[in-house]
């Protein structure tokens, strides 16, 4: 599995997801390449994604990325791609295989949690998750706030 803290490249942010982890509880992570066009990448350089309502699938042996944002290119013209398209992710064929059996068995999401550059690739880090219920976003919260408590605590001594 390719993991994304295995190599010491300087990753370049473009997006993150900052609901997903609050949304979701993450189960495992794999890192991905993307199917772009020109276009796309001119306007990822630019910073132009959203991440916020894109969620993965497996169609036929092949893993798709829906409702990824990309802004249109300002200098795109006629050439210029469709914002929301569905985008093919790359993986090794038993990365599919796991995700295919998580995604169908078990009742998982795949959500992208961050998008970056690495040796100018543009990467997706998604995220195996299932859904939290209201009950365990408020216990996420009140660990969140006992952690601030303790650690305010402790620099103050």
């Amino acid at each position: 599995m390719a993991k994304p803290d295995d190599s010491d490249e300087p990753r370049k942010l473009i997006a993150r997801n900052k609901r997903a982890r609050h949304d979701y509880e993450i189960t495992e992570t794999w890192e991905a390449g993307l199917v772009l066009k020109g276009t796309e990448v001119k306007s990822l350089r630019e910073g132009r994604a959203n991440l916020t309502d894109a969620y993965g699938i497996t169609v036929e042996g092949e893993v798709f990325i829906l409702n990824l944002n990309i802004g249109t290119y300002g200098l795109g013209n006629q050439f210029n791609h469709d914002p929301t398209r569905s985008r093919k992710l790359l993986l090794h064929r038993r990365e599919i295989r796991r995700l295919y059996g998580s995604l169908e068995r078990q009742g998982l999401t795949l959500i992208p949690l961050e998008m970056y550059f690495v040796r100018g690739r543009v990467k997706v880090l998604l995220g195996l998750g299932r859904g939290k219920k209201a009950h365990d976003k408020r216990e996420d919260i009140k660990r969140k706030d006992a952690d601030r408590e303790i650690a305010r605590a402790l620099r103050t001594r």
